[in-house]
């Protein structure tokens, strides 16, 4: 097997919705309260409900040189176009040599938050409703084979939630964006019986639950003088308190067919998470209580929970730790942290070494089963390789551009001083600041 051979499928990407995605989906009885795109000077800005947000820039910095990379405003002129249109984006994943991608939502938040919170419930389940519909119908629906599709759903009604998911499910849906600690969000919690319905739904259509980083916990910024790079580390193992919650959570025993997922987590750590987990599990479950009917907490973890890395080789040398039939790749376009054009390289380096079985199962076939998702029946696996996919992809620009040049003023920064925590903050305070304006 080598580099061209591999069929690669990447389990976490991220979309920024292009103007009018909401539109064509929204009820006629709120016309004029949909979602829609406004001109803030320099900036593209989404306006819901009285309340305006901008993009921010390391959200969708890919394609240009990382000197330009940062949180500063953007508008879609500074974006690369497969960003947010949905043909480019095509060619973009040709250009990777990646087949099929998930793709979690920008503006509304990756699991929807921005909505949770809106105050008229009939306008936010309106627009989880017509987000779902234009993910489902003109972003995966443009490209067949390409996208497995992500639903939202309302958290704070269970009923009109599952019927999200059953309406979803008939449309092929088998992907759920959820919080990895919906108490943080002010939702019961995932130990509360509340959640049931929608874990009996989700396991009835084979439905994975997709909990990407910073939906719930986040890594948290240690003061404001350090530099940024410090909180950059730690938010994929950010979510590790989280998962140490549902490996203990009380679904499992009643949906044995459930599956999550750990969108954007890293895999490097969890060998010691689960053997941390069965240490606590045989000295403390004597006075705790905790039961997992004679089995370990990691035999939970492996057989339940979705492991996935964007590059990780000390967690690809340590599979056996893992479970290699639960772990997936990720190429995490546009962020910061994906290396497009060169996913399939780097990903090849890190992987060579593995049996032909193992690299087959993480880059594509644990996708496939669990997700419900076959490219190979659709495209035909001649089409789909890496090396068939760059080869149709030749003519893609994939240079590094500096593309807030093209737009609008690139960022000026000390380069004597690092960036730190402070600037991201005061950054966010500002755009805050700025979001509230009159009217819907």
């Amino acid at each position: 097997m080598n580099l061209e051979d591999m069929i690669l499928v990447s389990v976490d990407d991220h979309v920024i919705e292009p103007p009018g995605a909401f539109t064509p989906h929204w009820p006629l009885h709120l016309k004029g309260r949909e979602p829609h795109i406004e001109r803030r000077d320099d900036r593209d800005v989404w306006v819901f409900e009285g309340k305006a947000a901008g993009y921010m820039g390391l959200n969708s910095v890919v394609g240009r040189p990382k000197e330009e990379y940062g949180m500063e405003p953007l508008n879609y002129a500074q974006m690369r176009p497969g960003t947010w249109n949905v043909h480019k984006r095509v060619e973009d994943m040709d250009a990777n040599g990646i087949v099929g991608s998930i793709c979690f939502a920008t503006f509304p938040g990756f699991a929807g938050q921005r909505f949770q919170k809106t105050e008229d419930r009939e306008a936010g389940l309106a627009a989880i409703r017509a987000y779902n519909d234009w993910h489902v119908h003109d972003w995966a629906g443009a490209a067949p084979g390409r996208f497995i599709p992500l639903m939202m759903i309302p958290f704070w009604d269970v009923r009109a939630a599952v019927e999200e998911i059953e309406r979803m499910a008939k449309l092929g849906v088998h992907a759920l964006a959820f919080s990895d600690n919906p108490a943080i969000m002010g939702f019961p919690s995932i130990h509360d019986p509340y959640w049931d319905p929608v874990w009996k739904a989700c396991c009835d259509h084979k439905v994975v639950i997709c909990c990407h980083i910073g939906t719930g916990a986040a890594a948290a910024h240690a003061s404001d003088l350090s530099p940024i790079d410090a909180w950059i580390t730690s938010m994929p193992i950010s979510i590790a308190n989280s998962a140490a919650d549902w490996i203990w959570a009380p679904m499992w025993k009643k949906y044995p067919d459930l599956r999550m997922a750990l969108s954007e987590g890293g895999i490097g750590w969890v060998p010691y998470l689960l053997e941390r987990a069965d240490f606590t599990h045989g000295q403390h479950s004597a006075w705790t209580h905790s039961d997992f009917g004679g089995k370990k907490p990691s035999d939970i973890f492996k057989k339940h929970i979705i492991s996935c890395f964007i590059e990780d080789k000390f967690g690809l040398d340590n599979l056996d730790y893992i479970g290699e039939d639960m772990v997936m790749y990720e190429c995490d376009y546009p962020h910061s942290d994906s290396v497009w054009p060169h996913s399939a390289e780097k990903l090849w380096e890190d992987i060579k070494h593995l049996s032909e079985t193992t690299i087959n199962k993480i880059t594509h076939l644990n996708a496939m089963r669990e997700f419900s998702y076959d490219p190979i029946s659709q495209l035909s696996r001649e089409a789909i390789t890496v090396g068939a996919l760059k080869r149709k992809a030749a003519n893609v620009p994939v240079n590094t551009e500096p593309m807030l040049g093209l737009g609008g003023a690139a960022p000026k920064r000390d380069s004597e001083r690092p960036v730190t925590s402070g600037d991201i903050n005061r950054m966010f305070e500002s755009a805050a600041a700025e979001s509230t304006i009159s009217g819907r």
